[in-house]
């Protein structure tokens, strides 16, 4: 993470206290930055001793077992996996800060650790053999009624679209996502029996990189077989980081309801991973689609 992010996520939003403890941290060598250029941020990481410190501490207790050198391998990712992680975490600040204006719901949860949350599912394309999934991240919200109960939402896996992937590839991991429900491996990882997945429902949020990915991905979601219609929420990272809360969200089902009867609609629209841009029917959804508030879901896989 950035100091940005754990000034907000970890400080309430006090720059100066952040600096100090920093500092501190950085002093002791439990933290360092990655090395940069005088004009980059400084990403913050753990070290070695860091990680050990927790370790004995039983922090890590929940955590999937690895050894030490996993996490100095951590050190020398790539500039684009570092990119995409950083805005993992700004979709994670951005949620923790609108939460704080709603005075009712909190974040019980907000995993961005994808070895946390992997699991395994039928994909399309494996010959019937399942396949390891890593969500971006997963999210548990609790909202707290007048009378002081709490309930838990629908819960929610993150998938932060990379510009460089391809559009099947969005598609194919919704597919995945919804076997997982459907076979009730979800269920199972909260402690019940596959039979019982109707009661483990959860969404399945796609944060895209602008009105265009957003708009083509839902159109092959609907031009699935069976279409997803509304397990998958689509937003852009602008709205998201903006102002996750918002009615910024649209269901594939919303795109095919702003599309009906039109030249936009799927049925007239070819069936093809490849790329498209069409501004006018990015102009054309952005003024009719309906969009929703993750706050008021309705799953439906």
């Amino acid at each position: 993470m950035t100091t940005e992010h754990a000034v907000a996520l970890y400080f309430d939003g006090k720059p100066d206290a952040a600096k100090k403890r920093l500092q501190k941290l950085k002093a002791a060598e439990l933290i360092t930055e990655r090395p940069r250029r005088p004009f980059e941020q400084s990403i913050l990481f753990l070290t070695r001793k860091g990680l050990m410190l927790l370790q004995e501490k039983g922090v890590l207790t929940k955590y999937p077992s690895f050894d030490l050198p996993v996490l100095e391998r951590r050190t020398h990712v790539s500039d684009r996996t570092i990119s995409h992680e950083l805005e993992v975490m700004d979709v994670k600040t951005a949620f923790h800060a609108a939460m704080k204006t709603t005075g009712s719901f909190t974040i019980d949860e907000f995993s961005t650790w994808p070895l946390l949350n992997e699991f395994r599912a039928y994909r399309p394309g494996y010959d019937g053999a399942e396949a390891p999934v890593k969500p971006d991240g997963f999210i548990r919200i609790h909202e707290k009624a007048k009378d002081g109960s709490v309930w838990e939402l629908t819960p929610f896996f993150l998938e932060l679209d990379r510009s460089s992937e391809v559009q099947e590839t969005l598609v194919i991991k919704a597919v995945c996502y919804r076997d997982y429900y459907r076979r009730g491996g979800f269920a199972v990882r909260n402690g019940a029996t596959r039979d019982d997945f109707k009661k483990f429902p959860f969404l399945v949020l796609m944060v895209l990189q602008n009105a265009e990915r957003r708009n083509n991905t839902a159109l092959h979601l609907l031009q699935n077989i069976p279409p997803i219609l509304t397990f998958v929420y689509l937003s852009t990272f602008e709205e998201v980081t903006r102002d996750p809360l918002g009615a910024i969200w649209i269901r594939p089902l919303d795109y095919r309801e702003a599309t009906d009867g039109t030249q936009f609609a799927p049925e007239r629209q070819s069936v093809s991973f490849g790329y498209r841009s069409q501004p006018k029917r990015e102009a054309f959804v952005e003024q009719k689609v309906r969009k929703q508030s993750i706050l008021a879901d309705d799953a439906e896989a």
